[in-house]
């Protein structure tokens, strides 16, 4: 960063007078646009890596980074049995109850010959014999305190219904069989699904529906009468002769407690004809976990079709006392069929908690994500959170956010989430959070669900079209208040911090960062609050890099927040002593160990990106100016040059080097830069000496900017500086030549140095550095011929005074003033506009009156041939 604008040379040939291009005073007060166009030709931003954030080694509900104790957290390890589900829960809620009936019922005969007699059947002979169950069913169910969950619903009845029914006959009961028969093959005819819908069912299961759907018959009418049941319960409308279930049916089947008085017959017959004999399925199978699974799939497909999930299926009782028994199987990928299932029949309160925490439990184990893909369990969790209440199933909604965070880990299921509208429902959620008041019962239980949240979108802050729906959906506002609000818990604050440091490195969403103004505030304010928490510091410190590094308004705006600047100096001391004391112990066991890191430690990355938060501000002139003058930030600059080799830790040395170039760019009369130049010159000729080119190009571009000072230029010629710079121009970089040419375009004023270029050959080196880089780099080529300029201020013969570089030079700046030949026309339409700008206003005015003063001081003009560049 060079200041090598001036006066330009006088416009009068005949009354020549040699001028310097470099004032030290500027005679005309700039105008601030002027200023900061210029800035941005001599300053630079400085840009750095985003903080590393490692993945955990398991995955746990709080990581092991958490602030929370394990006594003021949710338990991310638990047992979870069938035990663990409520039963009562399960049946749906009743418009009426009803009270149980004292006498018991009275035999009704319905039967059209009123004289009949009819007694009820007794069991069938063989009834213990299906009754048992086989000892690798019960090996299947060991840990199941609650017994075999079919093994008396789907038999016929047992000796204790033979108390209950001591009256009936198994005359009566073969009588019953035989004349529904006839009602059977009657339904069957009207059932409306396919022949492919029955193929599901085995012949044992057919024989048991036959044999349930026969009780719907002759039987059913009196079956209901039996249980004590009145006619007038019948649902209005419905034909009278219409079988209906019955007490006894229930007995006999096993499979229901509730009333059934509202189902529809379509839905009778679907449950008999598709939902059984799959319930069967899982009674039989024993302990093949594939075909359990296998049956799983099956039920929920057939529950789908028959539009029984939800809470208003009648038998969703029974259902889900079945498949909470399998949960003690030891199988993941069963619990994982168990858990969609169970979580589409809506179940709540208890069980919904249980439920949740099975779908945590399954998504814990990254080795399981590769079946949760295939499965569909992702969405019954979204639904979770769309529809369940806040605040009465805040710890249900925990486990399933944080079964949601685990599988957000998984790449696949990432891209899922976004695809499924994930970012909105979370953004949602957390506006639901945001709006519990401090006060309320619920405040520090919904920050540990936030956790988990701002942890998922932390994740998914990693995918493109998740970004855009961030923006879209205003997660900027949401996410500082969240971080307003939760300012004492440090677990949401570093998550939030983290999406921010993420996102942040895109420009659309740090534009939109940038137009919060409240975040400087949070931002500030974390800082004070948690100034020793390096993790959550490094991330803050990189986002307002971020902020500050293209948008000069966040520049302005950070600044002017009160504390700011003595926010940054008391973290600069902070983590400046860290370093200090660590550097200290490596240094005092040196002799005995030398694994000195090689990659910055925790303080010097703090540095890093707080010494480019302090470059970025000084692009702003008013900032700029101001922490040129900041006394305290100058010193700190300058004693890591002191403390510190590049080969340490580069990014810091010329991070710092970078900043006190653009701090020196600026004259103010109590510049802090000005008033310890001498001491900066010398800090800065370790980095020059140094064998790190980028290292060597900063120290050069601040020597630029201090050369404009005479005590500079002394102590460039008597350290011998001069040589090296003219050294560079050798380098073959443009930016190394135009800071080298800066350094000695400003020597080049005073008229006692100009010798120095014919001393080193660098009047040579100037011409090689205008043709390599001339037509491609205007400005370094101006550059060029203002330095030769100074340097021929008192020429009297243009050979003397430029050796044998003279002709060359004629003839190169002949060539370069030739519009034709300059500038390359086969660029497009912007790209040459640009070359032509510079090739106009910069560099023509200076070589044309370089190219008068030599011919005219030039005897002897050779013809030559002019090639184009």
């Amino acid at each position: 960063a060079l200041l090598c604008s001036g006066m330009q040379p006088s416009k009068n040939k005949n009354t020549e007078k040699a001028e310097p291009f470099y004032w030290l005073s500027v005679p005309k007060q700039k105008t601030s646009s002027e200023i900061i166009n210029e800035a941005r030709k001599v300053l630079r931003t400085v840009r750095t890596r985003r903080p590393f954030t490692p993945t955990e080694d398991q995955r746990k509900l709080f990581g092991s980074g958490s602030s929370r104790t394990p006594q003021n957290r949710p338990p991310s390890v638990f047992s979870l049995h069938a035990s663990s589900f409520d039963l009562a829960e399960s049946r749906p809620v009743s418009g009426v109850r009803l009270s149980p009936l004292d006498h018991k019922p009275v035999l009704v005969s319905f039967a059209k010959d009123e004289d009949s007699a009819i007694s009820l059947p007794k069991p069938p002979a063989d009834a213990a014999e299906v009754r048992k169950v086989s000892s690798g069913r019960a090996r299947l169910f060991r840990r199941t305190s609650q017994g075999n969950f079919l093994s008396a619903k789907m038999v016929p009845p047992d000796q204790n219904e033979e108390k209950k029914l001591d009256s009936e006959e198994p005359a009566m009961m073969n009588n019953l069989w035989r004349s529904n028969n006839e009602c059977l093959a009657e339904r069957r005819s009207c059932t409306p699904f396919n022949d492919e819908s029955r193929q599901l069912i085995c012949n044992d299961h057919i024989s048991r529906s036959e044999r349930e759907d026969s009780l719907k018959g002759t039987a059913g009418k009196f079956l209901f009468q039996l249980r004590g049941e009145s006619d007038q319960m019948k649902k209005p409308g419905t034909n009278s002769s219409r079988p209906r279930s019955t007490g006894w049916e229930r007995r006999v089947t096993g499979l229901e407690d509730e009333t059934r008085i509202n189902e529809s017959e379509e839905d009778e017959i679907f449950w008999h004809i598709k939902i059984l004999p799959i319930l069967h399925e899982l009674e039989k199978v024993e302990d093949n976990i594939g075909n359990l699974c296998l049956a799983c799939t099956k039920l929920y497909q057939a529950l789908n079709e028959g539009n029984m999930l939800g809470k208003k299926f009648k038998r969703r009782s029974v259902l889900l006392k079945i498949l909470y028994k399998l949960v003690d199987i030891d199988s993941d990928l069963l619990c994982l069929k168990l858990a969609k299932i169970i979580l589409a029949m809506k179940v709540d309160g208890k069980n919904l908690l249980s439920v949740c925490k099975l779908a945590f439990k399954i998504c814990r184990n990254e080795k399981n994500d590769y079946m949760i893909q295939n499965d569909r369990l992702l969405d019954c969790l979204l639904e979770v959170l769309r529809t369940e209440d806040l605040q009465k199933n805040n710890e249900a909604l925990l486990y399933c956010m944080g079964a949601i965070k685990f599988m957000s880990g998984n790449a696949v299921l990432l891209n899922e989430m976004v695809n499924k509208g994930a970012v909105e429902k979370l953004l949602q959620l957390m506006k639901q959070i945001n709006n519990t008041k401090e006060n309320d019962i619920y405040f520090s239980n919904l920050g540990h669900l936030l956790v988990q949240l701002t942890a998922t979108l932390r994740n998914l802050a990693d995918l493109p079209p998740a970004r855009c729906q961030l923006i879209c959906n205003g997660a900027v506002s949401e996410l500082c208040v969240a971080l307003e609000q939760r300012m004492n818990d440090k677990d949401v604050c570093t998550y939030i911090v983290r999406i921010f440091s993420k996102l942040s490195s895109y420009n659309d969403f740090c534009a939109a960062l940038a137009d919060c103004s409240r975040c400087y505030v949070l931002f500030l304010a974390l800082l004070n609050k948690h100034q020793k928490q390096q993790d959550l510091v490094i991330r803050i410190i990189f986002i307002l890099g971020n902020l500050t590094e293209k948008n000069n308004q966040a520049r302005e705006q950070f600044f002017k927040e009160r504390g700011s600047v003595n926010t940054l100096i008391s973290l600069f001391q902070t983590y400046h002593e860290l370093d200090l004391n660590a550097q200290k112990w490596y240094h005092e066991r040196g002799r005995e160990e030398k694994n000195h890191p090689k990659h910055p430690s925790e303080a010097e990355d703090i540095l890093i990106k707080l010494i480019r938060v302090l470059a970025n501000l000084s692009i702003h002139p008013s900032v700029g100016a101001a922490l040129a003058a900041a006394h305290r930030i100058v010193e700190l600059l300058v004693t890591v040059l002191e403390y510190k080799s590049v080969d340490d830790c580069e990014e810091l040395v010329i991070n710092a080097a970078t900043t006190i170039n653009n701090l020196s760019y600026y004259k103010v009369k109590s510049s802090a830069v000005h008033d310890k130049k001498l001491h900066i010159a010398e800090t800065l000729l370790k980095l020059l000496m140094s064998n790190n080119m980028d290292g060597v190009v900063e120290a050069v571009r601040v020597f630029g900017n201090l050369s404009q000072y005479h005590e500079i230029c002394d102590f460039i010629m008597q350290k011998k500086i001069y040589k090296f710079m003219i050294a560079l121009l050798d380098a073959k970089n443009q930016d190394v030549c135009f800071s080298a040419c800066g350094v000695l375009l400003n020597l080049t004023v005073d008229k006692n140095k100009r010798g120095l270029l014919m001393e080193e050959g660098g009047i040579g080196k100037l011409v090689d550095c205008l043709q390599d880089f001339g037509p491609a780099d205007w400005q370094l080529a101006c550059l060029i011929c203002k330095t030769l300029w100074n340097y021929s201020e008192n020429i009297t013969n243009a050979a003397s005074c430029f050796g044998e570089d003279t002709n060359t030079l004629l003839v190169l700046l002949t060539s370069l003033l030739d519009e034709e030949l300059a500038l390359d026309y086969s660029l497009d339409t912007d790209l040459r506009d640009y070359h032509k700008l510079y090739w106009e206003r910069e560099f023509k005015p200076v070589a044309e009156k370089l190219l008068d003063r030599i011919q005219s001081h030039h005897s002897f003009l050779p013809t030559v041939t002019i090639t184009s560049f």
